[in-house]
């Protein structure tokens, strides 16, 4: 049953029993039990008072974001039981322990009385799903405390702790004691209780507080946050009123394209970790210590994402140059963030102890878990990894942070690629969230669950790649790449091209997103192919910027120049190089819109990212979302390419497709036709592992 009770001293315990997170959900029958109970505890004559309570590990995570795809009709009868709640005759005490999230909180405000236990966490993070706080949040918390900080919890979505929720208001008592002992403990102390409804109770200062928060508001995709403002605006007025228009724009969010999107990626995130055949989470090989071979940026990058999990780290790099600046760039890190107050002076200074800076491999040799991170060249990596196979020692994980090369060539060069595995981090490695884990044709199903479990322990998103070139994330950039190409030879220039994208939603354009990751990097990636792989299109537009010696930001120029070592500025230098490359090939340039450069690009995503889940490349199209949202600067609220591309439907897909095969320079494949259903696939398997 999801719902218990048990009636002591006259008080009915009822407890959330819905496991793994206490939901609301409607569909498992959570809402209709909770509901009956209450009514039962009401009408029975020995029952003076109720405490609400959750099973496990916590009070309740909020609602079953599942129910927010059927009928949204179906929620009202949330609200109806949440209602007879807060009208019960009778007192009613949350007694919250780990969280109360949510709609988990929203129960907690309809009721009288709410004490957390010390170690509670409580918020209202539907803002981060493209939503509003739709069971009375909107209407109750700015009833209950100043409405300026109801608000920013709203907008914020962020979670506060128990003496948090204490000093503002929110609860009535921290606790240290089990939930059920200290709500009785409560009752006989303070009893005895009588009702006392948010809802009767007048938000003071509220106009002022909304009118604050909209002078500041940015509009973005996401329209969550104005209609909070509004919602909450209306708590000045009578609480039905208020629930009423809460309830309809909780709706209307919910069917927005925003509010799908980003419940997607949050489904998406938690399914990623779940692959096929690997041993339990509990059983996967801890690390305890880690090592890193160069100490570049991104060697030094990813010595620093370990030293945030506090585990212990050797970095190995020959030349003491490079060495020195490892070490100064780690240090410099911690002390900024110290400065910013992101880490106090104790923590940064335990840090600084842990990292070991050598400048021989043999210093790895006692390392649990040892991560390659130099130059992105086969012969470099085989080199390194010989090294490793015979210093290493039994049962290390040997990891490679190659962005595009063979992982299994690179394995083949040891006798134990079953202890093989692709750990691509992101640059800069300590701050992005984003770890591709790829899975060699050998990689031992032990390796790959110590893996995902090592890149969760360090706080980052890891998803599972097969072999390829370029891996999920940058095989498919290289495609979106090749349409930005394609459209400066045919008539647009780099800051149409960046801005229409930026316009769209995503961080950065394509263009300046080369000039920050360096242009020389994609130069010996496009050579490389060239050799390998002749029969693809190849651009020399890039190439020509590179010849020039402009490798982006980090030489001041690139396909802007950056007088100011940041700040992209037009160049008329490489407007005239592409007018006179577009010559060159015969190209008649032309006006292309905004519209035409952000469906070429985007198409041109979908596309490969079908073709690489038909090839077994990624486990789940979800997959390919949860990449392109962590790790390239994908906006949350499109869900993603191929959530885009299930929006889209695939016979306009394959539509827009052809039109521009038929009539445009630019595309030289046949489509990828996998594109039905995509996400809702995704949702169903989410709620079949939940």
């Amino acid at each position: 049953m999801p719902i218990r009770q048990v009636v002591t001293d006259g008080v009915a315990v009822i407890t959330l029993s819905h496991p793994p997170v206490n939901a609301l959900s409607i569909d498992g029958g959570v809402v209709a039990a909770l509901g009956e109970t209450v009514a039962a505890a009401q009408a029975d004559p020995t029952v003076s008072a109720l405490v609400i309570v959750g099973d496990g590990r916590m009070f309740c995570g909020g609602a079953d974001i599942m129910d927010f795809d059927r009928d949204l009709a179906a929620l009202d009868t949330v609200r109806d039981v949440l209602n007879r709640i807060e009208a019960s005759a009778k007192p009613v005490v949350a007694s919250i322990h780990g969280v109360a999230l949510g709609g988990g909180l929203e129960l907690a405000l309809a009721c009288h009385y709410r004490l957390a236990h010390r170690d509670s966490r409580l918020g209202l993070p539907e803002v981060s799903l493209g939503l509003l706080p739709g069971s009375g949040g909107t209407q109750r918390l700015p009833r209950l405390i100043d409405p300026s900080t109801a608000l920013e919890l709203m907008l914020s979505g962020r979670r506060i702790t128990a003496a948090q929720a204490l000093e503002v208001g929110l609860i009535d008592a921290v606790t240290e004691q089990e939930p059920i002992d200290a709500a009785l403990n409560f009752i006989r102390t303070h009893g005895p209780l009588a009702p006392r409804p948010i809802g009767h109770l007048t938000a003071d200062g509220l106009a002022a507080a909304v009118e604050e928060q909209r002078a500041t508001l940015r509009q973005g995709l996401n329209p969550a946050p104005a209609h909070i403002l509004t919602c909450v605006a209306a708590a000045a007025g009578p609480l039905d009123e208020g629930l009423a228009l809460e309830a309809r724009l909780f709706a209307e969010l919910a069917g927005s394209e925003a509010s799908r999107g980003l419940r997607h990626a949050f489904l998406g995130q938690r399914l990623a970790g779940r692959i096929p055949g690997l041993p339990a989470a509990t059983s996967a090989a801890k690390i305890g210590a880690a090592a890193v071979i160069g100490g570049g940026l991104m060697g030094a990058g990813i010595a620093l994402a370990v030293l945030d999990a506090d585990l212990p780290v050797v970095v190995v790099e020959p030349n003491e140059a490079a060495r020195g600046r490892a070490g100064a760039k780690i240090r410099d890190t911690l002390a900024r963030s110290v400065q910013k107050g992101r880490l106090t002076e104790a923590a940064a200074e335990a840090r600084l102890g842990r990292p070991t800076l050598a400048d021989d491999i043999s210093s790895v040799a006692d390392a649990d878990l040892i991560i390659e991170a130099v130059f992105e060249d086969m012969d470099a990596k085989r080199q390194v990894f010989t090294a490793l196979d015979a210093i290493a020692r039994p049962g290390a994980i040997l990891a490679s942070n190659t962005s595009t090369l063979d992982l299994d060539a690179v394995a083949a060069c040891t006798s134990r690629p079953g202890d093989v595995v692709g750990l691509h981090f992101f640059s800069p490695a300590n701050i992005m969230k984003l770890v591709e884990i790829v899975r060699g044709a050998k990689t031992d199903p032990a390796v790959l669950a110590a893996a995902l479990g090592f890149v969760k322990q360090i706080g980052k998103v890891g998803v599972v790649a097969g072999v390829c070139d370029g891996f999920i994330g940058n095989r498919i950039f290289e495609e979106y790449l090749r349409q930005a190409y394609f459209l400066l030879e045919e008539g647009a220039l780099p800051r149409q091209i960046d801005a229409a994208m930026e316009d769209w939603g995503m961080a950065m354009g394509p263009l300046r997103t080369m000039d920050l990751a360096g242009q020389d990097i994609g130069w010996n990636i496009r050579k490389r192919r060239a050799v390998e792989q002749p029969d693809r299109p190849y651009f020399r537009i890039p190439d020509l910027i590179c010849e020039m010696g402009r490798f982006g930001q980090k030489t001041g120029s690139g396909y802007y120049q950056y007088p100011d070592g940041r700040t992209p500025v037009d160049d008329p230098v490489i407007s005239q190089l592409i007018l006179d490359h577009s010559a060159e090939l015969g190209i008649q340039r032309r006006d292309i819109s905004d519209l035409e450069i952000v469906e070429r690009c985007l198409l041109a995503m979908i596309n490969e990212g079908a073709r690489i889940v038909s090839e077994g490349v990624a486990y789940r199209p979800s997959d390919v979302d949860i990449i392109y949202l962590n790790g390239y600067g994908f906006p949350a609220e499109r869900g993603g390419p191929m959530f885009q591309g299930d929006q889209m439907g695939l016979q306009t897909v394959l539509t827009k497709i052809r039109f521009y095969q038929d009539q445009r320079h630019g595309w030289a494949w046949e489509p990828a036709a996998l594109l039905v259903d995509f996400a809702e696939s995704d949702r169903r398997l989410g709620a079949l592992n939940a």
